[in-house]
């Protein structure tokens, strides 16, 4: 199970390759995992997110930095290339918006 220490920041998962996997058991036990590791994630990326948001002089959806964003879809696209940049945008456009929604819940 992922789990993330809550003053030191690290992440421990165990990620498994897919030919490791034999079964659709060990199949959907991995993709939790994953999914254990990526709210941990989430979580962290929404707090860090509001820190942004309280430091620039214009926050919330209207300080948005779309070239910031088209950054963060590139490299992601070049970490995650069988993704491709489209989908990725995608995702990551709903993980911005959601933690923008979240900073603006937390004020």
């Amino acid at each position: 199970m992922a789990t993330a220490d809550a003053i030191g920041g690290d992440l421990t998962v165990r990620l498994p390759r897919p030919a490791e996997v034999g079964s659709l058991e060990q199949a959907r036990a991995a993709i939790d995992e994953v999914d254990a590791a990526l709210a941990v994630l989430l979580a962290r990326r929404t707090e860090l997110a509001g820190v942004v948001q309280r430091l620039k002089p214009v926050g919330g959806f209207a300080g948005r930095d779309r070239r910031r964003e088209r950054q963060i879809v590139e490299t992601m696209a070049r970490r995650a290339p069988a993704l491709g940049a489209e989908r990725l945008a995608r995702i990551m456009n709903a993980v911005i918006e959601a933690g923008l929604e979240a900073a603006e819940e937390a004020r």
